[in-house]
């Protein structure tokens, strides 16, 4: 991976996430900015995706399994309520199908794959505590984003409290999907993905300012 498309992918992200910042920030700007989630979801898998080595057969079977493995487990959480608790998605993420919104099937598949990468690159050599440490941080991260998230109709909770079934399950479902990670045995790849999570982590920290 060239030092110049690594650089390019970083300053698209720090960019994006800056500009957004702005409109989530600026009243007269959030709805627009809403409106424009889906396709900033979007711009950041095509980031991510451009800085995977080798966008072979392997890789897209991976994509293709945590994306419908997240959509699954968000309709099994929405429809039965037996995963994360009783909630349903506003319109802030887009086209649904049954109800669950087909990006966040692209998010559970970056997120998966960005803490996946930040893993191999710690160079832990348990791949036991590489799952259970990416898992913890998943949640981590979407302690943060639950009062975002609410605050600006991507989800809504039936009791309006975030239920500490919703972490564990986080937890649970994330380790699964990095066990498939884990699996496919990607070489190491671009500090990249794990940049765009780290830059997820202080957007959403930042935004707490505003809910």
């Amino acid at each position: 991976m060239s030092p110049r498309k690594t650089k390019i992918s970083v300053a698209i992200i720090i960019l994006f996430h800056t500009v957004g910042l702005v409109g989530f920030f600026v009243p007269a700007l959030t709805p627009l900015f809403l409106k424009l989630v889906p396709f900033h979801l979007l711009l950041m898998l095509l980031v991510i995706l451009a800085n995977h080595y080798r966008l072979n057969n392997r890789f897209w079977a991976f994509a293709l399994l945590i994306f419908f493995g997240g959509i699954i487990a968000e309709w099994i959480g929405v429809h039965k309520n037996w995963l994360f608790g009783r909630y349903h998605y506003g319109g802030t993420l887009g086209v649904k199908i049954d109800n669950i919104p087909l990006m966040i099937g692209v998010n559970w598949l970056m997120l998966v794959y960005a803490a996946g990468v930040m893993m191999q690159r710690f160079r832990l050599k348990s791949m036991l505590f590489r799952i259970l440490i990416g898992a913890a941080i998943l949640v981590l991260l979407d302690i943060l984003i639950e009062p975002v998230a609410i605050k600006f109709d991507y989800w809504t909770w039936v009791d309006y409290t975030v239920p500490l079934k919703n972490y564990l399950c986080w937890f649970g479902v994330s380790a699964a999907f990095l066990w498939i990670f884990e699996s496919f045995k990607f070489k190491t790849q671009s500090i990249v993905a794990p940049i765009l999570l780290l830059v997820q982590f202080i957007f959403f920290a930042l935004l707490q300012i505003k809910v």
